[in-house]
C-alpha cells in the first residue's frame, strides 16, 4: 500500500530533513536503467517524454531521469482517466441529503460554558507539555496575487513590528511551549513544526528561516518538506513537456499533504517523537492560533480522528464551503452546491442563526493514529480537474507554445476529501470567532477584503481588545488605531497585567513588558 502512495507522488526530495540542508547532484543512470524506464513510459503511451533525450546534456538527462523515475506513468493514466471519465452519479449523489452535523459532534467557543473551555485548554496544554503535539503548516503558495514572488509566509503585512506571517506563527509556537513548560514544571517542551512547501517555495522558505535564525525556535525542531506534484496533461491525455529536459508539473493540491507526510518521512519522525495529536493549518491565516490548546484538548477529549475549526457564515449568500453532513457523512459542500432556499434556512435550535453556517477555514486536528494509516487510503482519494492554459514544448518541433485558451488540465486533491471516510463518531467541529481566529491573506493591497490591510487591521484590533481588557487605555491622534501585541508576550490575551492603568498611543507594538 505504501508503494502505491509513493507512485502517485512526484516528490523529487523524498526524505524529510531539517530546514537548510542542501541536496546532492543527480546521479547518472545506467543504460539499462534508461532502457527500462523508457519502456515503462512507451507502454503507457507516454514515450514522447523522451523525444529530446539524445540531444540533452549529461546533467539534463540526469534531472529528467530523476523526474520521470519518481512517477508511474500507468498510475498517472489511471488518475487521468478516472478524473476525466468518472462513473455515472447515483441518485443520492445527484440530489444529496444535506444536514447539520449532530450536536454530539459540535462545539462552539461562542456558546460553550466557561468551565468547558477551561477544561479543554488545560487538557490541551498538558498534552503539549508532554511533547505529544505537533504542527503541520501548509505553506506551498507564492504571494503572486499579493504582488510578490516570495512564499506567502515571508510577506510583511505592514505591522508596526514588520513581522512576517512565518515569524508571527513561529513566535506563537515558542509562546505555547513556554506556557506549557511553566504550567507543568517541565525542563523542556517541544512542539515540532513541519512546514510543507511546494517546488517554487521550498528553497526561499529554507533560506528565510536560516536568515532569521528560525525565529527563536530550535532548528532541529523545524522541518521543511515538499508536497508532491503531478504532471500537467494535455487535452488529448498526454504528459506535457515544460522544456526539452523537464516535464510540466503542478502541485497536487492541499490534499497532497497526506501523501507528502508519508513520502517525506514526516510520519516516521512524528512516531519517533511520540506525537499523538497534530494541528494542521494554512499559512495565510494571520490570526491562526497555532497548536491551540483549546482545540487540541477538545479533540482529544472527544477521541476523534479529525476535527475542524469553522467560523460563522456572515450571510446566506457568502461564497464559502460549509462543513456538514452529505448523505450522512461529514463533508465540505461548496456554496454553489447549495440552493438559495437551503442556504437561507434558519436553525430550529437557534432561530436567529442560519442552519448551515459552519464555514470551512482549512484548520484541522488529526490524531496520529489516523495519520499513520495514510498508506491504506491515500491512493483512493479523488482527484479534481483544473483546466488551464499551460505553456509547453511541442515534442515534434521543439518549439515552446504559449496557448491562448485552456489546452490541458492540472490534477489536484483537496484536504477535506478524506472527511467522508470517517465514521461520524470520529469527526468533530469547533466553531470559533472569526475576529479572533480567521483573517486570510489572499488579495493584493487595496482590495479591501482578505488583503494585507485587513490582516493588519485584524491583528491590531485583537491586540487593542486584549490590552483594554487588561486595563489599559488606548488613544490615537489620527485614524490609525490598534495595538500589536507580540506573541512572545501573549498567546491569547493572557499575561498582560503589566499594562493595567497605562495609556497606550496607537498604533503601537508591545514587544516587551517594559
Amino acid at each position: 500500500m505504501a508503494a502505491a502512495v509513493k507512485e502517485t507522488v512526484s516528490n523529487l526530495l523524498e526524505k524529510l530533513h531539517p530546514a537548510g540542508e542542501t541536496t546532492v547532484p543527480r546521479r547518472q543512470p545506467s543504460d539499462d536503467e534508461i532502457k527500462t524506464l523508457r519502456s515503462k513510459y512507451e507502454e503507457a503511451g507516454q514515450g514522447h517524454v523522451f523525444a529530446f533525450w539524445d540531444s540533452l546534456a549529461t546533467s539534463e538527462r540526469a534531472e529528467l531521469f530523476a523526474q520521470l523515475e519518481a512517477m508511474n506513468p500507468a498510475r498517472i493514466n489511471e488518475i487521468r482517466d478516472k478524473t476525466l471519465h468518472p462513473p455515472a452519479q447515483t441518485a443520492a449523489e445527484k440530489e444529496p441529503s444535506i444536514e447539520q452535523l449532530p450536536e454530539s459532534a459540535n462545539a462552539s467557543i461562542l456558546l460553550s460554558e466557561a468551565q468547558d473551555l477551561e477544561r479543554w485548554y488545560e487538557q490541551g496544554l498538558k498534552l503539549i507539555a508532554e511533547n505529544k503535539v505537533a504542527v503541520v503548516l501548509m505553506a506551498g503558495g507564492q504571494g503572486t496575487r499579493l504582488g510578490s514572488s516570495a512564499p506567502k509566509g515571508c510577506f510583511d503585512i505592514g505591522l508596526p513590528s514588520g513581522k512576517s506571517l512565518f515569524q508571527i506563527q513561529a513566535e506563537r509556537i515558542w509562546k505555547i511551549q513556554r506556557l506549557a513548560q511553566r504550567k507543568h514544571g517541565k525542563e523542556s517542551v517541544v512542539v515540532p513544526w513541519y512546514v510543507m512547501t511546494s517546488g517554487p517555495t521550498r528553497g526561499p522558505t529554507e533560506k528565510f528561516f536560516q536568515e532569521h535564525n528560525y525565529f527563536g525556535l530550535d532548528k532541529n525542531n523545524v522541518f521543511v518538506f515538499e508536497q508532491g506534484v503531478l504532471p500537467c496533461i494535455s487535452n488529448d491525455g498526454k504528459i506535457l513537456l515544460e522544456s526539452k529536459s523537464k516535464i510540466a508539473v503542478a502541485p497536487d493540491g492541499n490534499g497532497g499533504i497526506y501523501q507528502a507526510l508519508v513520502t517525506s518521512s514526516v510520519i516516521d519522525d512524528m512516531k519517533k517523537r511520540g506525537i499523538e495529536h497534530v494541528h494542521a493549518y494554512c499559512v495565510d491565516n494571520s490570526l491562526v492560533k497555532v497548536a491551540d490548546p483549546v482545540f487540541i484538548g477538545f479533540s482529544a477529549a472527544k477521541d476523534v480522528d479529525i476535527a475542524t475549526k469553522v467560523v460563522r457564515k456572515r450571510s446566506a449568500n457568502e461564497p464559502v464551503g460549509l462543513i456538514l453532513l452529505r448523505n450522512g457523512k461529514p463533508d465540505v459542500v461548496e456554496y454553489s452546491e447549495i440552493d438559495k432556499k437551503l442556504a437561507e434556512q434558519m436553525d430550529p435550535h437557534h432561530p436567529d442563526l442560519l442552519k448551515f453556517r459552519a464555514a470551512n477555514i482549512v484548520n484541522h486536528y488529526y490524531s496520529f493514529r489516523f495519520l499513520s494509516t495514510i498508506p491504506e487510503w491515500a491512493h483512493h482519494l479523488p482527484h479534481h480537474v483544473a483546466r488551464k492554459k499551460i505553456p509547453y514544448v511541442d515534442d515534434k518541433s521543439g518549439e515552446t507554445v504559449k496557448p491562448e485558451k485552456p489546452n490541458g488540465i492540472k490534477l489536484e486533491q483537496f484536504v477535506f476529501d478524506v472527511f467522508p471516510r470517517l465514521p461520524l463518531d470520529k469527526f468533530a467541529c469547533m466553531e470559533v470567532r472569526r475576529e479572533d481566529e480567521f483573517s486570510p491573506l489572499k488579495n493584493a493591497k487595496g482590495t479591501g477584503e482578505d488583503d494585507p490591510d485587513t490582516s493588519r487591521r485584524d491583528i491590531l484590533a485583537q491586540g487593542q481588545k486584549w490590552v483594554q481588557a487588561a486595563g489599559a487605555v488606548v488613544t490615537s491622534e489620527n485614524e490609525e488605531t490598534g495595538v500589536e501585541v507580540s506573541p512572545l508576550i501573549s498567546y491569547g490575551g493572557e499575561g498582560l497585567e503589566f499594562v493595567q492603568g497605562r495609556t497606550i498611543k496607537a498604533p503601537a507594538v508591545i514587544e516587551k513588558e517594559e
